[in-house]
Formats: structure tokens, sequence, C-alpha cells
């Protein structure tokens, strides 16, 4: 189960079929997903609509939340490294999750009456939820690579069955969430508030389950071909220093090491802060808090003194692919804010008569996940019998720029809207089709080549650092979705309280300070959002954006796919 720290390794052949855990994982992360999705399906609606944020800080916390949920996978992994072990962070993971979200339920009970107390306990579910998160996520996956021999040419198949099983639950949970708590009154249009709660309740329903289903098959199941039993707690009693394959089995950090990365993870922070200072102070303190922490573990990894050459270069090409994964996750996750807002105000998503909930839309992505998982897993192994299939980061640098075309398609049908016309619902899902395609060529093909090119004393560790790509990202997303320019129902609502919106965002009236304290009560910016220095006027220009990151990024990185594969070292 342990690779070598040799210059090149073949891969093994394929045995027939899957082991029997990797059903017992998929279920699982499959009700997992459920919980995580079917929540995020409801968040920034339930910010917006019940706790009265506005779209912008919304999209802010949503983008912090899921940062941190990514970030903390890396403490999850570490603690799981060298004292849980997998199938104990997991099921503690899962029951700490299923708690969250019955927090998030009483907040969607108290709000009506007290939306102070009801704020307060959001807060603490999602500090919550985000702490489970870090103990479940980086060891799930870590189990699934721990299935098979290291350099098994099966692995990406697996984790793309694996990945099918994260959509399944994406879709039961973004279908089943949206219809119980994302309710509009079809006669008048108008959003029953008090349903979120139950969205809510169905995510923590699913947790529970998933925990419990693992909790009772773990043993008989989640093990290796001889029966021992994969993610225990780590035993260095009997130590040798070494695996029998010769890799080292346990990382060795000198207290140098470990102070200088953490001067450094405060030099980033406030380096960051600095950078970033927010009205916002998730903006200004946790966004910088994720890219500091991240990029600072990152390095205490490679300080490690028993590392050799080639696990040294196989480390660093995980962070570097890590790196531009970055920028298809910023882009990604605008479905859970900005094209949320978008479906919400600006699509007409009637679909033969019936009015689909703004949430569900980005349900899309899951039945394409659902669809085309196992034809694409198909695909990779034909491929590699044939000494075809391309290496990890090329089939990733594809995923990039499949992204940037569903933006593309997206942003063409904006630029030609008029002032009170709105985008089909066709065309999201289309630009989803694309999006999912992406998806598939980046997501678990990242996961796979983790499990891979990682040591094994570091295989939960460095699971935490991919999923660090991911913090940055989601961090990133909040950042970006801020930008969402006002749509339809903003110029309305002002149009509505005698505010020439319009007009006053181009400069051609000058505001009063009444309209600029009604515009404040009102939560509409009197300004244009910008980015990079440039000013985003309508969605045409917010929406390239996402096409000019990951387009970019995709160019990037298949240029680099020459030196990558020389320090995989025969990994693909």
């Amino acid at each position: 189960m342990m690779q070598t720290a040799v210059a090149q390794e073949s891969p093994i052949a394929s045995q027939k079929g899957h082991p029997k855990g990797l059903p017992v994982l998929f279920a699982t992360e499959m009700w997992e997903r459920f919980n995580f999705y079917g929540m995020r399906a409801l968040l920034t609606l339930f910010l917006v609509n019940a706790l009265a944020f506005s779209e912008a800080d919304s999209s802010i916390i949503y983008g912090g939340f899921l940062g941190l949920c990514y970030l903390t996978p890396m403490l999850g992994g570490y603690i799981s490294d060298r004292y849980l072990g997998n199938r104990n962070c997991i099921i503690l993971g899962g029951f700490v999750m299923g708690v969250g979200q019955l927090l998030m339920v009483l907040s969607g009970v108290l709000y009506a009456t007290n939306v102070e107390t009801a704020k307060m306990i959001v807060w603490l579910a999602l500090f919550i939820l985000i702490i489970g998160n870090g103990f479940f996520k980086p060891n799930i996956s870590s189990m699934v690579g721990q299935l098979y021999p290291k350099n098994d040419s099966r692995l990406d198949s697996a984790f793309t069955i694996f990945y099918m099983g994260i959509n399944m639950g994406a879709f039961l949970g973004m279908s089943i969430c949206p219809i119980l708590g994302d309710v509009k009154i079809e006669a008048t249009g108008v959003r029953v508030v008090s349903a979120f709660k139950w969205g809510f309740l169905a995510a923590s329903i699913a947790m529970f389950l998933g925990t419990i289903l693992f909790y009772f098959l773990k043993d008989k199941y989640v093990v290796t071909p001889t029966g021992e039993a994969i993610g225990g707690k780590p035993d260095f009693s009997k130590s040798t220093g070494t695996t029998v394959t010769g890799e080292a089995d346990k990382a060795k950090f000198t207290s140098t090491a470990i102070f200088s990365v953490l001067a450094l993870m405060v030099v980033l922070f406030f380096g960051i802060h600095y950078l970033s200072i927010d009205p916002n102070p998730i903006k200004s303190w946790v966004y910088p808090f994720i890219y500091a922490a991240g990029i600072s573990l990152a390095v205490l990894i490679l300080t490690d003194k028993s590392i050799t050459k080639v696990e040294r270069q196989r480390i660093i090409v995980i962070y570097f692919v890590a790196f531009f994964v970055i920028f298809f996750w910023a882009c990604f996750e605008q479905a859970g804010s900005s094209l949320t807002f978008v479906a919400d105000y600006q699509t007409d998503r009637r679909i033969f008569g019936w009015d689909m909930p703004p949430s569900l839309v980005q349900n899309a992505n899951s039945i394409f996940i659902i669809v085309f998982a196992l034809p694409f897993s198909f695909l990779w192994l034909k491929l590699q019998q044939r000494n075809l299939e391309p290496i990890s980061p090329a089939k990733q640098s594809l995923g990039l720029a499949l992204l940037a075309i569903g933006f593309f398609i997206i942003a063409w049908q904006m630029k030609g809207l008029g002032a009170n016309e709105k985008i089909g619902v066709s065309w999201l899902i289309l630009m989803y089709l694309f999006h999912t395609l992406g998806e598939l060529c980046l997501s678990p093909i990242g996961l796979s080549l983790v499990a891979k090119l990682a040591p094994h004393r570091f295989s939960s560790l460095l699971m935490g650092v991919w999923f660090l790509a991911n913090a940055a990202g989601y961090a990133l997303a909040g950042t970006l979705g801020a930008l969402l320019p006002p749509t339809m129902d903003k110029f309305e609502l002002a149009t509505k309280n005698g505010i020439d919106l319009k007009g006053i965002l181009d400069g051609t009236i000058t505001a009063t300070a009444q309209q600029l304290d009604k515009l404040h009560e009102l939560k509409l910016a009197a300004h244009y959002p910008t980015f990079a220095g440039f000013t985003i006027h309508n969605l045409y220009e917010f929406f390239m954006v996402f096409v000019i990151l990951p387009g970019t990024a995709a160019v990037l990185l298949f240029l680099s796919t020459t030196f990558l594969k020389k320090w995989m070292h025969g990994v693909r």
C-alpha cells in the first residue's frame, strides 16, 4: 500500500472490479454531501431573506464558510495521521456536522421572533459545521486511496465512481432541501421564509444516517484484501522508522521548522490583511487567515527531514496543480451565490409551466455528474489500456478550459439582454453541462493524483492540502461573487422608492443624502463594483471575469505539463 521513493514506478496491473469497501465509502460520502450541498443551496437565500443580510455580505459569508470548510481538513488530516485514525475522525466529524445542521434548524425557527439571536445561532452552526467537515472530509477521501495498492491503475476510475457518490448526494440534497425549504406561493411569488428550517432538518437527518451507516459497515467491508482494518488509529510503538517498501512512516519536524512556519503564517496573515482591508470582517480577517494558514501548513510538510528528493518533487507537483485549481473553484462556486441570485432575479425559470425554485437550478450540475461520471471512468480506463491516457495535469487543464467555455456561453447571452429581459433557464443548464464536464476532468482526477503522489505518512494531511486549494478558491469565490452588479429587481426596487439607480451608478445624476440613506436601507450599492482596477457595469462584464480567470489558468497549466510529468516520476 505504500509507494517506494524510487525514480520510476510502473502502474500496477488492474485487478477485476473494485474492493467491497468502495460502495461503503461511496454511500457514506453520498449522505454527507446530501447534508453539505442541501444546506449550501439554501444558505445565501436564508441569510438574505430571513436574517436580512445584503447579497454582497451573504456572498462573502458563503465564501468564508466554504473556505474554512476546506481549510480545517488540514487540521483533521493531521489529527488523523498522528492520533485518531481515519475511521474515528469520520464518525466524529459526521456527528458534529449533524448537530450543526440542527442549530441551523433552530435559527430557522427563531428568526421571526428574534433575528439577532437567530444570527448568533447561525454563526455557531457554521462554526460547528466547519469543524465537523475538517474531521470528515480528508479522511473519507484518503480511505478510498488506501483500498488500493499505490499506483494502481484503477485509482482514477475508483475516484470517478466515488465522485459520482458525492454528486448523487449533492443531487438528492439540492433536490429535497430546496423543495422543502425554498418555497414560494405560486399566486404571488412571495417566498415562505419559515420553510427554510425544513430543508436544514433534512440535511441533518442525512448526515446522521451516513454516519450510522459507516459505523456499522466499516469493520466488515472497509478492509484490505487480507482482512486488515483500513484507517485505524496509527501505531508508532512498533515502528522501525520505515515501511516495508523503505518509506519513512512518521514525519520528522524540527522545533526550528515549526516556529519558523508559525512566524511565516503571522507575517502572511497581517500582510494579506493589510492588502485586503474591508469593512466586512470576514473578508478582512477570515480570508487572510485561510490564505496564510494554508500556505504555511503546506510549507511545513516540505520541512520534514525524512522526505526524499522524489517525494519532495511529487509533493511540489501537488502544490503546483493545486494553485491552478484555486481558479477553478473560485469560478465554479458562483453556483451557490451569484448564479443563485441571477437564477432568482434575472432568469425565466419556467419549464413546461413549472416555475423552478432558483436554488434548484444549480442541481443540473449533479444530474450531469451522475449521467457522465461512469462514461468518464470508462473513457480513462480505455485510454489507459491503449497508452493514450493524458497525465492528470493535462486532464485538469482541459477541465479549466471547459469551465471557461460554460461561462462564455452565459456571458454572451447577457450581452444582448434588454433592460427588462430575462435569460431562459435552458442557458444556465447548458452552462452547468460544461461546468460538469470540466469538473469531471479536474476534481476526481485531483483526488486520485494526491492518492498516487502522497507519501503514506502524509496521506491524509496532503489530502487536506489539496482541499486547501478548494479553501482558497471558495474564499476567492466569495470576493468575486460580491462583484455582482445590480440585477433587474434592484433597479425596480429603487424606482419604486423614487430613485433613479442607473443614473446614480452611471454618474449622470448626483444622489442626495436622503437618497443615499434610502439606498443603504434597501441594501443597494450607490456605485458599480470594481475588480483589478476595472469597473463592472453589467452582467456581461461580470461573467467575462469567469471566462478570463479559468481560461488563462488552463493555458498555463497545460504548458507546464512537460516538467510536471518529469517530477511525477512515472505516476500518471
